[in-house]
């Protein structure tokens, strides 16, 4: 009866999975709120769409079409003008160091952790847009969780399979029976992705919908294609001399 110790322990994975996504649905549900007079300026846009490290990507593009920054294709960044008008382009120079130059890579890790992204994070959290740091009770967590478990309880019932079978149950019922809490986790997933898709790592239900709203907007303007940037990231970027300068990587 070795297989239905394996049993259980897959119906465990699985309802604990599973368990966990219903309880963050609930919870997001139950945190949601009206922000629709909200504003988002690109910097949280920018937060909402990819965290810290975004916003950095951000400010970068940006000082680099005003000729504020110079950054190569060779993946080097260096500071044509010192001053920075807010305190995350400042974050960003002085991340660069006093020499005025520096690698990309570096310069994105330091000015993510820069104390005025952090405190573009805490307003967001406090106005209900964002999830708090570090939080594992997120539906992007629970629905990785839930994707881990699948593969779990298939591996346990191939390994129940390849056990000598038992002489009161056939394989096809083992099969069978292992094949229920498999078809609870994707039917979670399924439902997940009907009801409560994307799954955002950085922003709350209310954050993505104000998401939503900026990628409908139009225009060709300045502000327009830095939204690009700040929602969909450096692959929004469209001269290839740029996006080539944060895809840049250093031979082994």
């Amino acid at each position: 009866m070795f297989w239905v110790l394996l049993l259980l322990l897959a119906w465990a994975v699985a309802g604990t999975a599973c368990t966990r996504l219903c309880l963050a649905a609930v919870r997001a549900a139950a945190d949601d709120t009206d922000a629709s007079q909200h504003d988002l300026t690109l910097y949280e846009a920018a937060f909402l769409s990819g965290g810290p490290r975004r916003v950095a990507d951000l400010t970068m593009v940006s000082m680099a079409r005003q000729r504020r920054l110079l950054l190569a294709r060779t993946g080097w960044a260096t500071v044509v003008d010192p001053r920075g008008r807010d305190d995350i382009e400042r974050s960003v120079i002085g991340a660069i160091g006093p020499e005025g130059q520096s690698r990309i890579a570096p310069v994105r890790a330091r000015a993510a952790r820069a104390d005025a992204v952090g405190d573009l994070g805490e307003r967001l959290v406090d106005a209900g847009l964002a999830v708090p740091a570090g939080d594992s009770t997120t539906i992007a967590s629970a629905v990785r969780q839930v994707r881990l478990a699948a593969p779990a309880v298939l591996g346990l019932g191939a390994v129940a399979l390849l056990v000598p079978a038992q002489p009161d149950m056939a394989r096809g019922l083992v099969a069978l029976w292992f094949a229920l809490p498999l078809a609870l986790t994707l039917s979670c997933l399924a439902i997940a992705r009907v009801e409560v898709h994307p799954y955002s790592r950085w922003a709350s239900p209310a954050g993505q919908r104000l998401l939503g709203t900026l990628a409908r907007r139009a225009g060709g303007d300045e502000r327009t294609y830095l939204t690009c940037v700040a929602v969909r990231g450096v692959r929004a970027i469209g001269e290839p001399d740029l996006r080539a300068a944060f895809t840049h990587r250093d031979p082994a």
